[in-house]
């Protein structure tokens, strides 16, 4: 186990990816180093008011703590209250243009120690596509791409981790899904630290081919009132599931991790309305019809 080559391949993915979005973008990322009285810190890296990116933030974090957050032991009672080293890249980008949709992706590390006992580590992460306008051929893209980042290690991990995101990323108080899915996974830890690692590198690499395809294609669309109006409702579903039901923003709040970077996957404007219902038949109700459902896009 290697913790040092985890956390190197994690900040040179945050890199990575901030340099292509900068590139996108024509803005420059803010960069805002922080430190946890716990222990550990990290980076945060924001852009607000760009060109394409109307908020967009990539964190790395790399934390220490004398006890696990109950958040992260939740399905591993047995490790409950050990010391814990954590560290991961986390991003959300939200596009300006209504037709380019939202996108998360993740990739995280866990180590618990406790006297006398071996180290009991894991990985988690994986990538989703939240659309507000559906075009078929970009979640058939981001699908496919999510699939060819698992297909090394196995054909049956892209079908349990796709299932494990659409099970994952749902509002289980409204009864639909936050978007199309795309890959979730977590306490990984086989075959063995090496494979473990491998996979989650992986999804890493390539969330940029999966997702800056649909960005491109999408940037430059005309739209009007109707679809900002549109996107800031549906950007409220995003807000109602990272603040009730995600395990990783509860962990940085649990944690004692810095609010500013946890939050800073918030839409920068949100709107809600009382029992809203699209017209039937608009683009607005395609988008439930035919893309807020769980579908074999590959």
């Amino acid at each position: 186990m290697d913790p040092a080559a985890v956390k190197a391949a994690f900040i040179a993915l945050q890199d990575r990816v901030v340099t292509a979005l900068e590139r996108i973008d024509g803005h420059t990322f803010q960069r805002d180093a922080w430190q946890r009285a716990e222990g550990g810190g990290g980076e945060t890296r924001v852009l607000e008011e760009g060109g394409v990116l109307e908020r967009a933030g990539v964190n790395f974090s790399h934390v220490q703590g004398a006890r696990l957050p109950a958040s992260a032991s939740a399905s591993r009672p047995h490790i409950a209250g050990r010391a814990f080293e954590a560290m991961g890249v986390s991003l959300v980008l939200h596009p300006r243009s209504p037709y380019c949709p939202t996108v998360h992706m993740n990739v995280r590390f866990f180590v618990a120690t406790a006297a006398g006992e071996a180290p009991v580590f894991w990985f988690g992460g994986g990538m989703d596509l939240t659309p507000y306008y559906g075009f078929e051929e970009d979640c058939v893209h981001f699908h496919r791409t999510c699939r060819d980042a698992l297909a090394p290690f196995g054909a049956e991990r892209h079908v349990r981790y796709k299932q494990w995101c659409d099970e994952y990323f749902h509002l289980r108080h409204r009864g639909e899904p936050r978007g199309v899915g795309g890959i979730f996974f977590d306490d990984l830890d086989e075959p063995d630290f090496d494979g473990s690692f491998a996979l989650a590198r992986s999804v890493g690499e390539h969330f940029l081919p999966a997702y800056v395809p649909i960005l491109e294609r999408r940037r430059s669309l005309p739209y009007g009132e109707r679809e900002r109006d549109f996107q800031a409702y549906r950007r409220g579903r995003y807000v109602e599931f990272n603040l009730v039901w995600d395990r990783g923003t509860l962990f940085g709040l649990q944690s004692g991790g810095r609010t500013e970077s946890i939050l800073v996957s918030m839409p920068p404007t949100v709107r809600w309305r009382y029992d809203w219902h699209p017209e039937p038949g608009s683009a607005e109700a395609r988008l439930y019809d035919e893309f807020l459902r769980p579908r074999d896009w590959v």
